[in-house]
């Protein structure tokens, strides 16, 4: 989920509840609040927790609200893990320590410290193009033991790693790259943890649905429909960037402002998302 702010850049705490709904009601079987598109690196400790508390507050039962815990600090994230349990998440989501480039003994002890800090299942989160490295399938087999270690968000778009984690794991694998999620779901993949289905929920729900369903036709007309639209929501601006601007152009009140470092779309690249949205059928 995107973190809304208002113009004078605090949470805006009634958009966040409302969106939380909206998603629910379209098909998500789960919320992940304080993530990449969240923003989590420009949120707080305490704003962390509190959207936690509000997600919980906005879905009761209807949904899972799994945390973005992760920090490059191994002794922060077990603080995270704590305040995320005590918030009332189901899970966390917890990325490769960044910056830092550590060996895979050192990613191997960062997740297993993290797992045993809280009593919280917890969902690795693999993705080189934003952490500097990528997470060996020698040592996602071995986390892949510790009980609370459930599932997998794999955005590192390689098919042989994915596949041997899928056929000797347990662990639920979730695509974390939008245009992967046919591909990785015929494979054996759960679903996806989307940014696109921020504005597109019910056609990943009906291709998900279709796969799950053996129904691969209808699941490759629903992707093929998802292809100008993730376009838009992926390649153009940043993934927050592109989603608190099509939430708003949709009407949902949303302001699209985004924290520093990150800054709004300019005329260019509003031009070239609505060019994408229009290629989808789109009237904006």
């Amino acid at each position: 989920m995107v973190t809304p702010f208002t113009p004078d850049d605090k949470i805006d705490f009634d958009a966040f509840e409302a969106l939380a709904v909206r998603l629910v009601d379209e098909g998500n079987d789960s919320l992940v609040v304080s993530g990449t598109t969240g923003e989590t690196s420009t949120l707080e400790d305490h704003e962390k927790e509190s959207l936690v508390r509000a997600a919980k507050s906005a879905v009761g039962d209807r949904a899972k609200v799994i945390a973005g815990t992760a920090t490059n600090h191994t002794d922060h994230d077990l603080l995270m893990a704590k305040r995320a349990e005590r918030a009332g998440a189901d899970g966390q989501l917890v990325v490769t320590p960044y910056y830092n480039k550590p060996s895979q003994d050192g990613v191997f002890a960062h997740f297993t410290a993290v797992a045993n800090a809280a009593d919280l299942p917890l969902m690795i989160y693999d993705i080189p193009g934003r952490t500097g490295i990528p997470i060996a399938t020698e040592t996602i087999l071995k986390l892949a033991e510790h009980p609370h270690i459930m599932s997998l968000k794999d955005a590192k778009n390689d098919i042989t790693a994915t596949t041997e984690v899928l056929t000797k794991t347990d662990l639920e694998v979730y695509s974390g790259d939008d245009q992967n999620v046919l591909a990785w779901m015929a494979m054996g993949a759960a679903g996806v943890v989307s940014v696109t289905a921020h504005v597109a929920s019910p056609t990943f729900r009906r291709m998900i649905d279709a796969v799950l369903n053996y129904e691969l036709r209808e699941a490759r007309i629903a992707h093929g429909e998802l292809g100008p639209v993730i376009r838009a929501m992926m390649t153009r601006v940043q993934g927050a960037v592109s989603c608190k601007q099509v939430l708003s152009w949709l009407g949902t009140g949303m302001h699209p402002g985004v924290r520093l470092p990150l800054v709004q779309a300019n005329e260019l690249e509003k031009q070239l998302i609505i060019a994408d949205l229009r290629e989808a059928g789109w009237q904006l």
